[in-house]
């Protein structure tokens, strides 16, 4: 994924494809049967694989590619219908945003969104370096004072877009004041 800067099965699998001499549409097949669950591939010895263990040594390898020390994370939220929610947590460098944890979850679930949060942020905090600088990049929809409260926690500000017509307060003042007045 990081070398294709893609994420979509047929580019990783042209690029796997020429590394290792075979057809495209054979390595594209292995991938799919790859990301499937245990029920749906075929052969008597398949078994499902477990990502959330390699989320660790995932996130290692890719931070030890890296020269710096500055790094940004994307919190995301992306509804399928009102069924489903995908809550991807990536690695953001050069223009390109690598998955590295995610959870999926029925839609319309009160509070599911924290605890899921919370397990991802657990899981990818060992695997960088405690002297680093790292953002933590959200989407307006993905707003909540919880989550922001634990990325700062975390030593990791939040940088969150806001709509044009919000609001803001300084500390310790009552008074609001449109964004426009602030920029």
């Amino acid at each position: 994924m990081a070398r294709t800067r893609s994420w979509g099965r047929l580019t990783v699998a042209t690029l796997l494809a020429l590394r290792m001499r075979q057809q495209v549409a054979t390595v594209e097949q292995r991938l799919y049967a790859w990301c499937g669950d245990t029920p749906h591939k075929a052969g008597a010895k398949r078994q499902t694989l477990d990502v959330t263990t390699g989320v660790r040594p995932w996130l290692r390898w890719i931070v030890a590619l890296w020269r710096g020390t500055q790094r940004a994370l994307a919190l995301d939220a992306t509804s399928v219908g009102a069924r489903l929610v995908g809550l991807p947590l990536r690695v953001v460098s050069r223009g390109c945003a690598i998955p590295v944890a995610w959870t999926v979850l029925p839609a319309n679930q009160p509070g599911a969104w924290r605890r899921a949060w919370w397990r991802r942020l657990r899981q990818v905090r060992p695997a960088i370096p405690p002297d680093w600088t790292v953002l933590g990049l959200a989407d307006r929809g993905l707003w909540a004072r919880w989550l922001c409260r634990r990325l700062v926690r975390l030593g990791w500000p939040p940088l969150v877009r806001i709509n044009q017509g919000a609001q803001w307060r300084p500390a310790r003042q009552t008074r609001w004041y449109w964004l426009g007045a602030l920029v």
